[in-house]
């Protein structure tokens, strides 16, 4: 993977203050491909709601996932939460896809970080 597509796994946010969705989950390993199909579906969705800012998604080779959505407000994560079709999605993974999972909701008041910077000359001290 190039430098270029794991940029491209940061959402790019506004400043902050906004919402933070998190879910944590463990895959049971039933029914892939009808799981990829909703999760394609899903982000399909999200992206075109009212608030929704990005999102960062990533799931292990055990089937532990952690995906966190950005939205705007709490009215924004609620709107998303009362979709009907995300709705039905969130009823099945619970019943047919996850071991487990634990959903948080946190709001970001500060945030920092970006591209490490490429040095102009080589750094014999650094790693």
């Amino acid at each position: 993977m190039s430098d270029t597509d794991r940029s491209q796994r940061f959402a790019a946010l506004p400043p902050p203050p906004y919402y933070a969705v998190i879910f944590s989950s463990q895959r049971n390993g039933r029914d892939e491909a009808g799981y990829a199909a909703t999760a394609e579906r899903m982000v399909e969705l999200v992206v075109e709601q009212p608030g929704f800012l990005g999102y960062e998604s990533t799931r292990d080779g055990s089937g532990f996932g952690i995906t966190v959505a950005y939205f705007d407000s709490e009215a924004a994560i609620a709107a998303w939460r009362m979709h009907a079709e995300h709705t039905l999605a969130r009823e099945r993974g619970h019943r047919l896809w996850y071991q487990r999972f634990e959903q948080r909701v946190a709001r970001v008041e500060r945030a920092y970080g970006g591209p490490r910077p490429t040095p102009t000359q080589p750094d014999e001290t650094t790693p």
